[in-house]
């Protein structure tokens, strides 16, 4: 059988949520991406991408998501929270990749203002993810293959964390999750990582090698934003590496319903319940176009 691998992209709470959705909804529809051979994620993606290859059923994937109490309304008059903000980050990552500068170098400098922001210190940020893996051994790493993606703070260097790394997942998928400004960056092996996102959205070069790929895609279309051009010449450039490497690629992003039920606005937890269902809805819609190539 062909080599199969699963790609999931960034894109922050909202994104695990409308992903998780999509593969449970893909799963009951007969199409179990949690079977792939490889999975690799990035930031939103490698934290639903952990959960599949730690062993979670694909079809119940977003259970958690769906079963969460609805978000309390705020009272009248009540001022909203500032929340980070990210224009600086945002500018520097479309020069990352938009080629006019050495992308490292700019990822470095995305790294300086990622150790010097105001957030929450590293080891509240641990805790409070690290609940979605309680119980596991600090060491802990899947069985099976699976790698996700971070940056390092200081050089700028792309990382992929894999069994072969010797980290805990933990920690990995944290580090891979860590937006610059919105979260700390986490330590390992005496370094500090980012958010795997900074390097590119999904990262899906580094699958070449697999006959078949399955990518999903979560920041694409009008929730890009301004870097909306970029992203998809990026993610074009990338799907290309795979397809000169023999794959056969089937990239999947957000329909008319997920898009609405997403936002503009990935980091907003108000919308995560809606993600997820809208996700599933297109997950049982696509899965019979999907079904001949990944059970085949």
């Amino acid at each position: 059988m062909t080599m199969r691998a699963l790609v999931l992209g960034g894109g922050g709470p909202v994104g695990i949520a409308w992903e998780s959705g999509l593969i449970a909804g893909l799963a009951q529809g007969g199409v179990d991406l949690g079977r792939a051979d490889f999975i690799l994620g990035t930031s939103a993606g490698s934290f639903v991408g952990a959960r599949l290859a730690l062993g979670a059923d694909a079809a119940s994937l977003a259970d958690p998501i769906l079963a969460e109490p609805p978000p309390a309304p705020r009272p009248p008059g009540e001022a909203r929270a500032p929340g980070a903000d990210l224009s600086v980050l945002v500018k520097m990552m479309a020069e990352a990749q938009g080629g006019v500068r050495d992308p490292q170098e700019v990822r470095a400098e995305i790294g300086a203002f990622a150790l010097a922001a105001k957030t929450s210190d590293e080891a509240t940020f641990l805790q409070s993810f690290g609940r979605s893996f309680a119980g596991l051994p600090e060491d802990a790493w899947p069985e099976r293959g699976f790698a996700c993606t971070a940056v390092d703070a200081l050089t700028g260097e792309f990382q992929m964390w894999t069994k072969a790394s010797g980290v805990g997942v933990t920690r990995a998928v944290a580090s891979s999750c860590s937006v610059p400004g919105v979260y700390p960056p986490v330590t390992l092996q005496g370094r500090r990582y980012i958010d795997g996102g900074m390097r590119s959205t999904i990262n899906a070069d580094q699958a070449v090698g697999h006959g078949l790929v399955v990518v999903i895609q979560v920041r694409g279309g009008a929730n890009a934003g301004a870097a909306a051009q970029a992203t998809a010449a990026r993610v074009e450039a990338e799907l290309d590496v795979l397809r000169a490497g023999g794959a056969k690629v089937v990239l999947i992003g957000p329909d008319d319903g997920s898009q609405a039920a997403m936002g503009l606005n990935l980091m907003d937890f108000r919308r995560r319940a809606d993600a997820a269902r809208a996700g599933l809805a297109q997950g049982l819609a696509q899965a019979a176009a999907l079904k001949a190539a990944w059970v085949g």
